[in-house]
């Protein structure tokens, strides 16, 4: 079983990406669960999952990286056990840092060290981000193994050049993805990435 951890700020398209990925996979007879963790009482995000047909395990009103630590890990044991899904997808909070929930994953599954940090970049909110919230920003993205920078579409080439270029000096070694939801640029690579790990 492989983990995929999706991690990014509030806003960045996190769960419209994971849709498009988690349906890829199950085009070639992946076998995929999704958790998802949502501040806040109502689980839309959790909603949309299971009205595309998926198996969704919501951990709404708090952070699976802190106060839902436990409740994670109970969580992907009963996936593993009910489900044993090939690939967990965890979509965190846009305030989760992936790389402790990445730590929660290895203590809870057997299978643990299959497990990939997906950080997304907003190309469309790159420099706000940068400047009113930089530190924060940068350790969301510190431990990924794959970024991406999303919502290509929405940004002339040019711009999607400079911002690849600053993520490649703040994050050397990664390797770095354009991806379009809406175009679905980027996304075969990204699936490649997930499966061929």
């Amino acid at each position: 079983m492989f983990t995929c951890i999706i991690g990014g700020f509030l806003g960045t398209g996190k769960t419209t990406l994971l849709m498009k990925i988690a349906g890829r996979c199950r085009r070639t007879g992946v076998t995929v669960a999704i958790l998802v963790n949502e501040m806040g009482e109502v689980g839309i995000d959790g909603a949309t999952i299971k009205g595309e047909g998926y198996d969704a395990v919501e951990l709404p009103d708090g952070c699976i990286c802190c106060s839902l630590s436990g409740t994670l890990q109970n969580a992907l044991k009963n996936i593993d056990r009910d489900i044993h899904p090939d690939v967990i997808i965890i979509e965190p909070t846009g305030l989760a840092l992936p790389h402790k929930v990445k730590e929660l994953v290895r203590t809870s599954l057997i299978d643990s060290d299959r497990t990939m940090i997906v950080g997304l970049a907003d190309a469309k909110r790159f420099y706000e981000l940068m400047e009113n919230k930089e530190e924060f920003f940068k350790r969301q993205l510190h431990a990924s193994d794959l970024i991406l920078i999303t919502k290509v579409d929405l940004c002339s080439e040019g711009d999607v050049e400079v911002i690849t270029g600053k993520l490649r000096s703040m994050h050397a070694g990664r390797d770095i993805i354009r991806v379009s939801a809406v175009t679905e640029e980027g996304i075969d690579e990204v699936v490649r990435r997930i499966l061929n790990e």
